[in-house]
């Protein structure tokens, strides 16, 4: 075993379950579809007090809905409109305590109060976002945008460009 197979190891023995459950479910697939598809179950089945988690896709200027869990949402956000919008042309994420305080919030799910979007970035570019609502106020914290982060990255990982 050399160093870097125990630099792997302990890295693993120290990261939260879901993120080992989603490097072992994304391992030895690269379609950027499936991927997605399994990622966004993964997270609506084990995460607390979610109702919706899913992908969006960058097409022009738009993201354009990819796979996901929960109530059907909006197909097409604009850059720069809505939280998923606003986490694609900022490049950057978002994580809103109150979707009813942020300006332009596109409401597809009635019941959602609080969200988490984080662009998937290749290159510096954004290919689409992984967004999370929850029907409660306040429901993500820097724990939660940490391991939401790491998933993304997870996932871009296991993808071909």
């Amino acid at each position: 075993m050399n160093h870097q197979d125990v630099a792997e190891i302990a890295e693993t023995a120290n990261e939260p379950l879901l993120l080992q459950q989603a490097r072992a479910l994304l391992s030895g697939e690269r379609d950027r579809i499936a991927n997605a598809a399994n990622l966004a179950a993964l997270i609506f089945t084990s995460v607390d007090d979610i109702n919706w988690a899913g992908f969006y896709f960058s097409q022009g200027q738009q993201l354009v809905l990819g796979p996901f869990q929960g109530q059907p949402a909006c197909v097409r956000i604009d850059w720069g409109a809505g939280v998923c919008g606003t986490a694609a042309k900022q490049g950057c994420t978002q994580r809103v305590d109150d979707v009813h305080e942020f300006d332009g919030h596109i409401a597809c799910d009635a019941a959602s109060r609080s969200e988490m979007v984080v662009p998937l970035m290749i290159e510096g570019q954004v290919i689409g976002v992984l967004d999370i609502d929850s029907p409660r106020p306040a429901r993500f914290d820097e724990q939660d945008q940490t391991l939401i982060e790491a998933l993304a990255r997870v996932y871009i990982q296991s993808i071909d460009g």
